[in-house]
Formats: C-alpha cells, sequence, structure tokens
C-alpha cells in the first residue's frame, strides 16, 4: 500500500457481545470477572517486542509514525521493527529461524497474510481484558477487521486509515481554462470534465483522468468482492462487475483520451509527470511521493454513482495484531491500545495519517502539521465509506487478472474481457486447491 506509484497505472457477527460497532462507544468489558477485566498494567521489567510488517515500510518511517511515540510512553520496553521483502528476510524465513514475532502489522489488502504462517490470533478475549473502546474508532474499519477473519474473529484492531481521493494538476487546467474540479462530482460529471483536458499540444499529449486500477479494484466503491463467499470462485463476469469496470475504467478513459496518449507514447499517462489532469488515487500518496512536494495540485473527493450519492471508496485500515505465538500479548495488546488512544490518534493525524478514531476534533487536525495544511484535506473525510465486501486470504492470487482484464476489456469487447478473466482466475484458484 505505502509503495510509490510511478505512473497511475492500469496494470492493476464477531464480538456481538462485545460491541455494537455503528451505535455508539460501548466498551468491551463483557461480563469477564473483575479481576480478568481489571486494566493490565504495563510491568517495570524490561521486555522486547519484535513486529513484522509485509508492506513494504521502512525502518526510519516506521520509527517516525509509531515507535517513538509508544518508545516514549513505554521507556521499559525495547522494540525491534524487522521488515521483510526488500529489507529483510521473509516471515517464513524467520519463523524458521526461530524469529519471536510478538506484534504482525498490515493494510487490509494482505493482512490476511498471517493466516499463511499461523500467525492469526482471536484477540476478542485480549479486547475485553485490556478494555479497549473499538466503538469509539470509524465503525467502517471495526467491520473490516472482523471480515478480514471470516466474521468469526478479531486479528487485529485498525489504528490508522486510508481510502481515494481525486488528486487533480492545477496548472493542467489553467493551462486549458477550465474551471477546476467540484467537492461533490458524479461519475457522468468527471467524464464531462475529463473531456475537456484530454489535449494536446506540439510536443505533448494531455489525459483528462487516470487511476491505479489495483486500488480502484480492491477499494470499489459498489463494495464488490473478488471472490463468491459460497464457492470461492471469481465474480469478475457478474453484471455489477461489468458495470464497475465501465464506471471507474472503460467510459473515463475514453472520455479522457487515454487512446491518443497512448497511441503516440506506448505507454500509460502519469500524473506525477503532469501527463493526466486527474488522478484517483490513496489519500496517503501526498505524503509519500516526494513530486507532491513540487507539483501543483490540490484534491476533491472521488465522483460518486448516482444511485449511492455521497459514498465514496471502501475504506483501506491499516491493521495492528498480537499474534499467536508471541510471549508477551498483554504488553503487546497495551501497545496496540494506546496506539487508538485520542493522545496517538491526533498526533497521527496532524502528521497526515488518516485516523481510526471516529472523532470530528481528530478528523479536523488533519495535516495541520503537514507542509499541505491549506489543500483541501477535508476531501479525505467528504464521503461515506463505501462497505467492505467478503475478503479472503486467495484475492491476492486472482487480483492479477482483474487488473489484466481494465486493458483487455479497452481493446475487445467487455463481456469477452471479463468472461475471459474469470476463466484464469478460477484456473488459478483450482490449481491452488489442488496443491
Amino acid at each position: 500500500m505505502r509503495k510509490r506509484n510511478k505512473a497511475g497505472l492500469i496494470v492493476p457477527a464477531l464480538l456481538l457481545a462485545v460491541i455494537t460497532a455503528c451505535n455508539g462507544g460501548e466498551k468491551t468489558t463483557g461480563d469477564l470477572p473483575a479481576a480478568q477485566a481489571e486494566a493490565f498494567k504495563m510491568g517495570s521489567e524490561p521486555i522486547e517486542l519484535f513486529i513484522v510488517s509485509a508492506s513494504g515500510d521502512s525502518v526510519e518511517s516506521f520509527n517516525d509514525r509509531f515507535l517513538d511515540l509508544v518508545k516514549e510512553k513505554y521507556p521499559n520496553v525495547k522494540f525491534t521493527y524487522l521488515p521483510w521483502k526488500k529489507e529483510g528476510p521473509s516471515i517464513q524465513e524467520m519463523i524458521t529461524a526461530g524469529q519471536q514475532i510478538d506484534i504482525y502489522y498490515d493494510s487490509i489488502g494482505i493482512f490476511s497474510t498471517v493466516q499463511n504462517y499461523q500467525l492469526q490470533m482471536d484477540m476478542t478475549e485480549l479486547i475485553k481484558k485490556h478494555n479497549v473502546n473499538l466503538g469509539s474508532l470509524e465503525p467502517a474499519t471495526v467491520d473490516a477487521a472482523k471480515i478480514v477473519s471470516g466474521g468469526k474473529e478479531m486479528w487485529g484492531v485498525p489504528v490508522f486509515n486510508n481510502n481515494l481521493v481525486m488528486y487533480y494538476n492545477k496548472d493542467l487546467f489553467d493551462k486549458f481554462g477550465v474551471a477546476y474540479p467540484k467537492d461533490q462530482m458524479t461519475w457522468d460529471e468527471l467524464n464531462e470534465l475529463s473531456k475537456k483536458l484530454g489535449r494536446s499540444d506540439e510536443s505533448n499529449v494531455y489525459v483528462g483522468y487516470t487511476t491505479s486500477a489495483n486500488h480502484a479494484l480492491r477499494m470499489n466503491q459498489m463494495s464488490l468482492p473478488y471472490l463468491k463467499q459460497d464457492t470461492l470462485k471469481s465474480a469478475i463476469s457478474s453484471d455489477p462487475w461489468k458495470k464497475y469496470y465501465e464506471t471507474a475504467f472503460l467510459v473515463p478513459y475514453k472520455a479522457s483520451g487515454l487512446d491518443a496518449f497512448t497511441a503516440k507514447n506506448n505507454r500509460l499517462p502519469n500524473f506525477l509527470t503532469q501527463e493526466a489532469a486527474m488522478f484517483m488515487y490513496l489519500s496517503s500518496a501526498m505524503f509519500i511521493n516526494k513530486e507532491y512536494e513540487t507539483l501543483n495540485w490540490d484534491m476533491v473527493p472521488i465522483p460518486t454513482l448516482k444511485e449511492a450519492p455521497g459514498v465514496g471508496s471502501q475504506p483501506y485500515p491499516t491493521f495492528f495484531g498480537v499474534t499467536s505465538t508471541s510471549k508477551h500479548k498483554d504488553e503487546a495488546m497495551e501497545i496496540i491500545k494506546y496506539l487508538i488512544s485520542e493522545e496517538v490518534q491526533m498526533k497521527l493525524s496532524k502528521k497526515g495519517i488518516m485516523p481510526v478514531l471516529n472523532n470530528e476534533a481528530v478528523k479536523k487536525a488533519f495535516g495541520q502539521d503537514s507542509k499541505f495544511k491549506n489543500k483541501n484535506l477535508k476531501a479525505v473525510f467528504t464521503n461515506q465509506f463505501a462497505p467492505v465486501p467478503y475478503k479472503s486470504k486467495l484475492d491476492s492470487l486472482v487480483e492479477k487478472t482483474y487488473n489484466e482484464a481494465v486493458g483487455t476489456a479497452l481493446n475487445q469487447d467487455i463481456n469477452t474481457a471479463l468472461r475471459t478473466a474469470e476463466e484464469k482466475a478460477n484456473q488459478l484458484l483450482s490449481s491452488e486447491a489442488n496443491k
């Protein structure tokens, strides 16, 4: 989720006795014995907690956002962050080597990775024991945490969030004398705007709109799952998916003049190098990609569907979970509880990290201490979240076929493109099942 986007590419009743996420601030004490429900007191003995993530988040970034805060709060705890992928061994290699893992964190897109290594743990009792108030969090993020586990367990607690917004290049709008996009647009209005911005001059071809297909699919505002929950087969050729492809990709791409750009450049447009006027992407991008520091941009909420006004993308929360193998489960739970406190959520929000705490003052502080405090940052919170649909650990296996179908559908009949993608996805699923 935090990887740099280089080109706006087209390549891509748990806890019902404990919380009611949508109706306020019930605490999670439940009916536990008083001794168990009593808040855990972090001990004075020094301990070490090992934190692992597949996010690609660097040590420097993780320390700046999280560890520096908790180290100050809990000086007797030594924290060791072990990123994997580029900067370290894989989780499997860590486990094989006997590495202790106490906390695993990742975005909703790949949090189910914990299943592959049997690191997941139902945190329900820990949440009760430590009086963690899930009712104070954005309900959609808590719902998402339930869905990741299949709705029966709580493998993680949301700590920060993300969604999709529409970035726009003010210089290109000014160049072509087009009024800036509005805070509330429908997709039809975006298409009309895109037509005015798909232009060319003596040396360049410009595109009105582009997006990151992976994120547009993963966070689609129609709440469509990749797989059918009852059969674990691909759902891509269904009528709802067809409508979404037409809405978010095919119609706006054609209106934006994408064909002219790809014909000239034999590649896709890049918003960060001023080749596209509008770019639907993660609200965190402005704090990750250095190019936003020099680009003349602003943002608005993403367009909405006529039949669902005011509904934007799905939330894209990042969860922190206590692992099944941790030797310090209580201490790890206390750290996570502190991360969702108003104190920490306010500090994160001011930095430009989208909070999960459902608190207006915390939301209003979003980006106050950032370089972008004069931008239209309220756009991040304008739309309601679309509900998070069924998620499977197999989603990552088929996501590429959904992404590839965007390009295929632009060049052939959409029904054929989606049917072919479904067949390919089901072949992958069948091969995985037979391993």
